[in-house]
């Protein structure tokens, strides 16, 4: 068997000074092994950080209680997880979660949650309320200040943009837009998906439930103005909601049969608007701004409409046809593998429902 070494060999230079790579091999050799095995990053330093920023850690922890809790919101209107897409005046029939376990999290909020809402608990002054917002906003903008602010914010790759969805006009929507009202003077708003059906619902809300004013709409595009004289430090106090609240049980939205026809007829309707051609075709998160327009142009001809929603989801399907119901009006009657299938309803079903100013945008399940 053949032994091969290593042998390393240094030149004989007795009167020269040692080379780097001398030096190096030295101190390669005669380094000791207790000091391997601290060797970063196993090193006693490391270990001592870590230790420090663990405690330190732990001390902003610590600092982070707020002793001030349950917060308080001296805004003047009712807490909801969604403001465009609920109705207050339709009653759940039921709750999936117990009504005690509120969003805003345990003793955070010094409202009670009711299972739909947090009340204000207090006499709303509108008066007031309506000098206060009219002080903020101040004097109205000229033509040459809206479009110097809708030029600088109507792009696409606008910086200071909310995307709004099929949620709505949220509780926390209303905390993102006053950080953007910090540091620039108007917020654009994209809205996507359901609560396009009814812009005006959504312009209502945001002025309403933000202090602002909206000074351009274009289709799904919004400019939220924030007002002459708003002051970032005495902006209102918007508790977060932590999570989303499970959605209520409400009655049915599709009845067996159709108030105002029998079984047979109920069935033939619903037959009937299967095999007929659809009046459009919905995309997932898509604009619907002229639906409820095209809907009503239907029905001059046609006493059942079909609406293709493949690959828009039974939820935002749900949706839709309690949109359209009362904004249409008209009587939904089969919701089948994405397919909504309206009756534009008896004329005196119709008159009654004008009548009454039907808003329904609940969920109904």
């Amino acid at each position: 068997m053949i032994h091969f070494r290593t042998r390393i060999r240094f030149p004989n230079h007795s009167n020269q000074k040692p080379c780097g790579y001398f030096l190096l091999i030295c101190r390669f050799i005669s380094k000791s092994p207790a000091e391997d095995a601290y060797d970063p990053p196993f090193s006693p330093a490391s270990k001592l950080r870590k230790a420090k920023n663990k405690k330190t850690h732990e001390g902003n922890s610590s600092s982070n209680k707020n002793p001030t809790l349950p917060l308080h919101s001296d805004l003047p209107f009712d807490f909801f997880y969604s403001y465009s897409e609920t109705n207050p005046s339709v009653e759940p029939i039921g709750f999936r979660e117990s009504p005690k376990f509120s969003p805003f999290g345990p003793g955070r909020l010094d409202r009670k949650w009711s299972g739909t809402s947090a009340p204000a608990g207090m006499e709303v002054k509108i008066r007031e309320v309506s000098e206060e917002r009219n002080r903020i906003l101040g004097d109205p903008l000229s033509e040459e200040e809206v479009a110097e602010l809708v030029e600088e914010y109507r792009h696409d790759n606008c910086s200071r943009q909310i995307n709004l969805g099929k949620g709505g006009v949220t509780h926390n929507m209303l905390d993102d837009i006053h950080n953007h009202w910090k540091r620039a003077e108007a917020v654009r708003i994209k809205c996507l998906g359901v609560p396009t059906l009814d812009m005006d619902n959504i312009c209502f809300h945001l002025e309403d439930k933000s202090g602002g004013k909206i000074i351009y709409r274009h289709i799904n595009v919004l400019l939220l103005y924030r007002g002459r004289n708003y002051d970032p430090k005495n902006r209102p106090a918007i508790p977060l909601m932590l999570w989303k609240p499970y959605a209520p049980i409400y009655p049915k939205l599709v009845k067996n049969v159709a108030d105002g026809l029998s079984f047979e007829e109920t069935k033939e309707m619903r037959s009937r608007g299967l095999n007929s051609p659809p009046l459009m075709k919905l995309t997932r998160n898509g604009v619907y701004v002229n639906v409820v327009e095209r809907v009503r142009e239907a029905f001059e001809f046609e006493d059942v409409v079909r609406l293709d929603c493949t690959h828009v989801g039974s939820s935002d399907c749900k949706q839709i046809g309690v949109k359209l119901r009362g904004l249409v009006p008209c009587v939904p009657i089969l919701f089948k593998d994405e397919q909504i299938i309206l009756w534009r309803g008896k004329k005196d079903h119709r008159e009654d429902v004008n009548s009454k100013m039907v808003d329904s945008w609940n969920v109904y399940v």
